[in-house]
């Protein structure tokens, strides 16, 4: 059996159910997407959810796939960063319990968080403070994270820092191994076009997109963009 590695934005999740989307409009957040915010943002934003229905979650999309992988029985392992503080704790306790084994790096700052609003239709918008996540470096991964492991998964929300993906991708492929690739929200797909499309057709051996991902990926219609996909990780 394959044994998997992943590495991600280590984020705790807080799941806002919301009522309608009119607060979508006061944040100015579209509909669907991803948007980075900061601390200020953040609080501002969690302080107007108080009167709705909230779940906490540790999350993040690598560590989400992973956690499902192990579910399964297939051995899986995380490369995150968190805070020192109490979802730094969550995070990493969450990770065993769901079978993954936690690489972590912990520095001293705040351990970062997603608000998902989640809308009557079941469309999620996420807004991410990435706190310590943020600070994830390229020199910080090493070969030796990567030993024994045989596919590489890469969370596409990191695609802000090209240098951590490049050396990342470079090192799997250097230890032989495949690498999987999220593209995690169309207009982070938009916002990384021209660098994505070069990691896409050197590196990556499976892409997980959906249609409109795929579509901003390649300007085509679903169908045809995902066929496009295929053609160049084929």
């Amino acid at each position: 059996m394959k044994k998997i590695i992943g590495i991600g934005n280590a984020l705790v999740d807080i799941l806002a159910t919301m009522p309608h989307d009119d607060i979508l409009n006061t944040y100015h957040l579209p509909k669907g997407s991803m948007q980075l915010i900061d601390y200020d943002f953040a609080c501002k934003l969690k302080d107007n959810l108080q009167h709705m229905p909230l779940e906490l979650a540790s999350g993040g999309s690598a560590a989400n796939t992973l956690c499902g992988i192990a579910r399964m029985g297939v051995p899986a392992a995380f490369i995150g960063k968190t805070g020192v503080d109490a979802y730094g704790k969550k995070y990493e306790e969450d990770l065993l319990l769901n079978g993954v084994q936690p690489h972590m790096i912990k520095v001293n700052d705040l351990s970062g968080y997603c608000t998902a609003l989640i809308s009557p239709d079941g469309e999620r918008t996420m807004a991410t403070y990435l706190g310590a996540a943020a600070s994830l470096q390229a020199e910080e991964i090493t070969p030796a994270m990567l030993q024994g492991y045989d596919i590489l998964h890469i969370e596409g929300y990191l695609l802000q820092n090209h240098e951590l993906i490049q050396h990342t991708i470079r090192l799997a492929k250097q230890c032989g191994m495949e690498v999987s690739l999220d593209m995690a929200s169309y207009n982070v797909v938009e916002d990384n076009l021209d660098f994505l499309r070069a990691m896409v057709q050197e590196y990556v051996d499976i892409v997980f997109a959906n249609e409109e991902e795929a579509r901003a990926y390649t300007g085509m219609e679903a169908h045809a963009a995902v066929e496009a996909i295929a053609g160049h990780v084929a």
